[in-house]
């Protein structure tokens, strides 16, 4: 019901299956933690960021309390804390709990492995917050690719990785640059939302963030609005069958 946006519904489910495992297994239990986190995402969701945290700050302890410090299931915590602080404007907390996250991820997994690639995503994007532009570059065009060879060129993955890249060039001005990286992670949602039948929450952000980024190279309005008009048509078929 969490991912059905009924979090009404779902809060005093997750509630009670946080009592019954406290109760059956103890409070410092791996399955309590594990609920802990589901919680503490219904409370984020629904904008309830301090109840949140703490929930996620002891799932976290849990964790490193039962698997050690250095256990991937611990990056996964560091990493939703993280994001957390993140998102309440304290960057400067939340950058060491990336970091630990990917090194974590980096000492126990494959190089390429595709949780590897979303710390580095994580982490890049957490540096362009705080214009350390230099730095966060190399780290998103590492999480791209680790996203294309995992799940390959057209999984809405790498077109989320695709718009984080094409958002730094497009801050360091490299307009020409940050335009086909764009356009190719458009077409590739606006393509899985076709295919799946389902709506995909990031495909209205990222034509928005196209149009803009053509609008910056100066393009005419009716000029972006065909060519966007285009990339839709593509996605359907329909430029194929003309």
């Amino acid at each position: 019901m969490q991912d059905t946006d009924r979090p009404a519904e779902a809060e005093p489910l997750l509630r009670r299956a946080l009592a019954i495992d406290e109760a059956s297994f103890g409070p410092d239990h791996l399955a309590v933690a594990r609920d802990l986190n589901n919680l503490a995402r219904l409370l984020q969701d629904t904008n309830r960021l301090a109840d949140a945290e703490l929930l996620l700050r002891r799932a976290l302890a849990i964790a490193e309390a039962s698997l050690g410090t250095d256990h991937p299931t611990v990056a996964l915590s560091l990493n939703n804390l993280a994001l957390l602080l993140q998102d309440t404007n304290r960057p400067a907390e939340a950058e060491p709990l990336m970091r630990r996250a990917l090194a974590i991820a980096e000492a126990s997994l494959d190089s390429d492995h595709p949780s590897v690639g979303r710390q580095l995503n994580n982490l890049g994007r957490l540096l362009k917050d705080l214009h350390r532009m230099a730095e966060a570059e190399p780290l998103l065009r590492r999480a791209l690719a680790i996203a294309g060879a995992s799940f390959g060129p057209d999984h809405p993955t790498v077109g989320i990785r695709l718009n984080n890249l094409a958002r730094l060039l497009q801050a360091t001005h490299r307009l020409a640059e940050a335009e086909p990286l764009m356009r190719r992670a458009l077409a590739i949602l606006l393509r899985a939302q076709f295919v799946t039948g389902h709506t995909l929450p990031d495909t209205e952000k990222f034509e928005r963030n196209y149009r803009l980024l053509l609008r910056e190279m100066k393009w005419p309005t009716a000029q972006i609005d065909a060519h966007v008009a285009a990339m839709q048509r593509e996605a359907t078929g329909e430029a194929d069958s003309r």
